[in-house]
This record gives structure tokens, C-alpha cells and sequence, in this order.
């Protein structure tokens, strides 16, 4: 990959060795010890990079606890299940990713990178792409943000991502949309036959995916997904069936709700 963004943590930082003596490891043995089989080809980049503004507080919203762990730890743990993911790369703000929280040594740390986030989101997928391993043939893409993350969907994105497509879990909008001026006036009635919401997980070939990423580096485009970065240049892309647990943590609110949908069976 070109274009590449120097910063002094952005050699993927190996966590492992940084374990404090008393750090917790593999606290979910039966599902971490299995390791990735020989020929995994899966790589996952957690964007965990963001500060979390809209929930307030001092603790940054990915670190804190939700449904029995912290947030980001939840899709960490749940993508090393899966003996095809050969590597996780967690984006984190540039004060964190040269010292983790003691927390992440409880995923499998031979398949676990840290990388410093950027400026924007598309910033910090650039970065944790430069850090995948040359084995990764399929890039899942995911917002730590959403800590339930239905091994189903995982499934649905990377077999159409196998198809040579971008592939994104979203679900069908069910309610009635109103486009309004600024005085909140309806202007109109959309037409929401067609319309998705879209979610993470996002799956792509990783030469799409890097290709896209460059593309939009070099005009200097952002995006707040990455298919959008792939629609773009013309590249396909399809929507799967996502799932309503994979709830954005966006406000206050949003934690006790998560906590709820923890509850609730697929």
C-alpha cells in the first residue's frame, strides 16, 4: 500500500509484550485458545479511534463498560473466534495506542495489533490497513462503537466479500421519510422502497479496499463508511442483512439500551 501516514505508533504496536505481570489473559479460553487455522486470510480493523464527544465524561466512550466488559473488548474477542481471522488491528487515539489498556490483553495477543487513529475515521483505516499482514486477503471493518456483533452478519459480509464485492450489514428503513427545509417545513415524502441503513461490519477484498483508500487519500476525500470510499470509484458493493443488536453507542442512552439488546436472543 502508498501514501503511507508517518506517526510514531503507526508500525502496528505488537501488545503482547506489554502485559503487566497481574494483566488478565484469554478470559474467554474456550473460544480464544483455538487460534487461527494455517490458512486464515481475514484480517479485522476495529476503528476505536474516536472521542466519544456526544456521551461526555472524562473516560473515552469505547473504554467503558457495557453488558459485562468494556466496549471495544466485546467485538475484539468476538472476531478471534473466527479460526479464518488471522489478525485484529484496533485503531486507537494516538495517547492510548503506545500504551493499551490492560484490558486488551485478554484477546489472543498473537493476533492482535494496535494502531494510532487519525484525524478522521478514513485517517485511521489507512493506518490499520498498512499494518495488515500480506496473508489478509479479506478486510472486515468494524466500529467499536457496536459491541454486539451477531457472528451471523460476520459470516453474511465476508462470504460476499469472498464474491469479489463490498459487502455492508444493514437493514431495510421501515419508517415513513420526510425531507423538511430549515424551518422544518416537509418539502416531501421519500420513497424508502430502496433505502438501507447501513452498519458494521464492512467486508471488502483488500485490493478494493486499499485502492479505495488511496483514491480518496489522493483527492483528499473523507467518508463516514468505508463503502462509500468504494461507490465512489465505481466499484461493487452490496448490502446484506444486518441485525438490530448491532446497535451504535452514540449518546447517554444509547449504553442502557445495548445492555437490553444483550439480553434479547438473536
Amino acid at each position: 500500500m502508498t501514501d503511507r501516514v508517518p506517526d510514531e505508533f503507526h508500525d502496528g504496536v505488537n501488545v503482547g509484550p506489554r502485559a503487566p505481570a497481574d494483566a488478565p489473559r484469554n478470559a474467554t479460553p474456550e473460544a480464544l485458545a483455538r487460534g487461527a487455522a494455517p490458512d486464515a486470510d481475514v484480517g479485522v480493523i476495529v476503528v476505536a479511534a474516536g472521542s466519544g464527544t456526544r456521551v461526555g465524561g472524562q473516560e473515552l466512550k469505547q473504554f467503558r463498560w457495557i453488558a459485562g466488559k468494556p466496549m471495544a473488548l466485546h467485538a475484539l474477542q468476538q472476531f478471534q473466534q473466527r479460526r479464518d481471522v488471522a489478525m485484529v488491528v484496533m485503531a486507537l487515539p494516538k495517547a492510548h495506542a503506545g500504551d493499551p489498556p490492560p484490558w486488551i490483553f485478554q484477546c489472543d495477543l498473537e493476533r492482535m495489533l494496535v494502531t494510532a487513529g487519525g484525524r478522521e475515521r478514513s485517517d485511521s483505516v489507512f493506518n490499520a490497513l498498512d499494518d495488515m499482514p500480506d496473508e489478509v486477503r479479506i478486510v472486515v471493518v468494524h466500529d467499536a462503537a457496536r459491541p454486539l456483533v451477531p457472528d451471523a452478519v460476520l459470516e453474511r459480509v465476508i462470504a460476499k466479500a469472498r464474491e469479489g464485492v463490498g459487502a455492508v450489514a444493514a437493514l431495510p428503513v421501515v419508517d415513513t421519510l420526510k425531507e423538511v427545509d430549515d424551518a422544518g417545513r416537509v418539502v416531501r415524502t421519500v420513497d424508502r422502497a430502496r433505502l438501507w441503513r447501513a452498519q458494521t461490519p464492512q467486508a471488502f477484498p483488500r485490493e478494493m479496499l486499499e485502492r479505495a483508500h488511496v483514491e480518496a487519500r489522493r483527492e483528499g476525500i473523507t467518508a463516514t463508511d468505508d463503502a462509500a470510499l468504494c461507490e465512489r470509484l465505481g466499484l461493487p458493493v452490496v448490502v446484506v442483512r444486518g441485525s438490530e443488536r448491532s446497535l451504535k453507542v452514540t449518546e447517554e442512552a444509547d449504553f442502557t439500551r445495548a445492555e437490553a439488546l444483550q439480553q434479547v436472543p438473536e
